[in-house]
Formats: C-alpha cells, sequence, structure tokens
C-alpha cells in the first residue's frame, strides 16, 4: 500500500493526486492513511485539525500513537466550553501532543463584525466565518496537506465522504471516513481514553457554547448544533 502512494510524483495536481491517494487508501486503517500522509507531503507540510470535541480524543490518539510531533491545530473561537478548553489540556498531556497551536479570531473582524457577540444569533454563518474559516485558512497557510475526523456515519453532507480529497491547493486526509461509532469507542475503551466532561450532561456533539445543545432522545449526535435551523455545518468542510 505504501509503496503505492510513494509512487504518486509529487507535480501531480492535486485533484489527480487525491483521486489516486483515495483509491489506494479507501480500505487503509486510519493509522496507515496518516502514515502515507506523512510519507507524501512530510510532517513539516502536514497539520491535524481538532476540536478537541466529544469523540476527538480518538484520532487523536491515532496520531499521537504515529507521530504525536504532528502540528494540531486547535479553534479557539471565543465561544467556547470551559470544559472544552480544560479537556484539550488533559488530552495535550495524557497523549504527549508536541505541537498543539491554539488560533483565535482576528481581534478587528471581531470589534467590526461582532463586537456585540450576538452575531451567532442574527447571522451563524457569519459568525463561523470570523471565527472558524477565517482562522483556520489563516493556520493552514504554511501546510500542504490536513488531517480531520469527519466520519460518514455522522451523515448529511459527511455520509459521502472520501478517504482523501482536494481541498483547494491541499490534500484532505479523512482517517475515520470508514470507521463506526463501535470503533470509536473501542479506541476510547481500549486506550482508557478520558471522555469529554459534557458528554456525561448529555452533549454527543460539543461546539460554540450558543450553537451546541444536548441531544434528546433518539436523536444523532450532530442534531444538537445549531439546533432549529437548517445549518448543519460551520463552513471549514464546505468552502
Amino acid at each position: 500500500m505504501s509503496s503505492v502512494a510513494e509512487q504518486i510524483p509529487v507535480e501531480t495536481a492535486v485533484t489527480e493526486k487525491a483521486t489516486a491517494l483515495d483509491e489506494v487508501l479507501r480500505n487503509a486503517s486510519p493509522s496507515e492513511v496518516i502514515e502515507s500522509a506523512l510519507r507524501v507531503v512530510g510532517r513539516e507540510h502536514l497539520a491535524l485539525v481538532s476540536s478537541f470535541g466529544t469523540e476527538s480524543a480518538a484520532l487523536l490518539k491515532v496520531m499521537a500513537d504515529v507521530d504525536p510531533a504532528i502540528p494540531v491545530i486547535f479553534l479557539d473561537t471565543g465561544w467556547l466550553f470551559e470544559e472544552t478548553l480544560a479537556y484539550r489540556d488533559t488530552l495535550i498531556a495524557r497523549l504527549g501532543l508536541r505541537d498543539v497551536r491554539s488560533i483565535k479570531p482576528l481581534g478587528d473582524a471581531l470589534n467590526r463584525e461582532d463586537r456585540d457577540r450576538e452575531l451567532w444569533f442574527s447571522d451563524p454563518d457569519a459568525c463561523c466565518r470570523i471565527r472558524k474559516v477565517e482562522p483556520l485558512k489563516r493556520a493552514l497557510a504554511p501546510f500542504r496537506a490536513w488531517i480531520n475526523g469527519r466520519k460518514r456515519f455522522q451523515g448529511g453532507l459527511r455520509a459521502d465522504i472520501a478517504v482523501v480529497e482536494a481541498d483547494g491547493a491541499r490534500l484532505k486526509f479523512n482517517p475515520f471516513a470508514n470507521i463506526t461509532r463501535a470503533g470509536i469507542e473501542a479506541i476510547y475503551a481500549q486506550a482508557d481514553l478520558p471522555p469529554h466532561p459534557l458528554v456525561a450532561a448529555g452533549f454527543l456533539s460539543v461546539g460554540c457554547m450558543p450553537c451546541s445543545s444536548r441531544a434528546q432522545s433518539g436523536e444523532d449526535a450532530r442534531d444538537g448544533r445549531w439546533r432549529g435551523r437548517s445549518k448543519t455545518e460551520c463552513g471549514i468542510h464546505t468552502g
């Protein structure tokens, strides 16, 4: 598997490279996907983006077992639960993560567009743009590829994601595309990973405070995000 991935020329167009890599890695394990990403672009050009949310520890554990020095980008939006910030620090220490970068929105943008901190209510897309989309674009500028934790079982726009896809000029690796909920739970159990503190309070998916709610009986995890709105994604995966 690795030898095929290594044979793909660096100069190949990103879309063609993503298609070729996806063909090779579509049935690969999460660790094999991350190992291939390292071989294709090198650690200095690869980042993992994590929300340190309710399922994040599983992917971070797999990554740490491959290379704990891969840069991890964390978007500190200014609206996160204190429990999420504490969980970030817990996992950094527990997994030995060596390069976690907490990225914040630009102060000028907040003063210009969200001085009263009410944009999440009047225009949640704009709020996500200045607090997540723009900061991530800035954080990813030095990198040629990134890793994220989306899963097909989450449904919606995520139901058909590839293992490797093109994201503009970058490769985007989805090591957990094929994983099941049981697979996530198995990683937590085998590594004795601590759960996000808000899981016990009924949160199955945790993002920013104003736009996250407890799951109701029979709901999918992400049904608690942007409740009552047609919005299902913050924008970092749809741009």
